[in-house]
């Protein structure tokens, strides 16, 4: 099981993947849990997923804690093979839930309902390639292999 979930290519390439999407995904998971970048912090996020969504309190928190405790663990490179599974599962979740009746393009300038996925794609290309090269070097999971 260890060797399944720390076991990394030891090269740049993970290492660029990982940061890339964990200082993408930062901002987003500490509006949620912090309130930092002008978010409502988790008390706010979790009202507005289980009262607004009408999410399951459950989601909501699985939502805020795989945005920002998976994002710091992607930084500093620990279980990110376990943290991209779940944030391509995240992501899915987003797109069908959410963005999908927006199309593709995010609303650079106002004129859609609401955002596209184009974001939520590339958090998942990114995260599938962390999957299959792991965290490369500077990592936590390298030391752990």
């Amino acid at each position: 099981m260890k060797s399944l979930l720390f076991k990394t290519n030891n090269d740049w390439t993970g290492l660029i993947l990982r940061l890339t999407t964990g200082i993408v995904l930062f901002p987003h998971g500490a509006q949620k849990m912090l309130g930092l970048f002008g978010g409502y912090g988790f008390l706010g996020t979790m009202g507005f997923f289980t009262d607004t969504m009408h999410l399951p309190w459950t989601v909501g928190f699985l939502v805020i804690v795989i945005e920002f405790v998976g994002s710091l663990s992607l930084i500093v490179g620990f279980a990110s093979r376990v943290w991209s599974i779940s944030i391509i599962v995240l992501m899915l979740g987003i797109i069908f839930t959410s963005h999908l009746n927006n199309g593709f393009f995010m609303n650079w300038f106002g004129n859609q309902a609401g955002e596209g996925y184009e974001y939520h794609l590339l958090l998942i290309g990114l995260s599938l390639a962390t999957l299959v090269q792991g965290s490369g070097k500077l990592s936590i999971d390298e030391r752990l292999a």
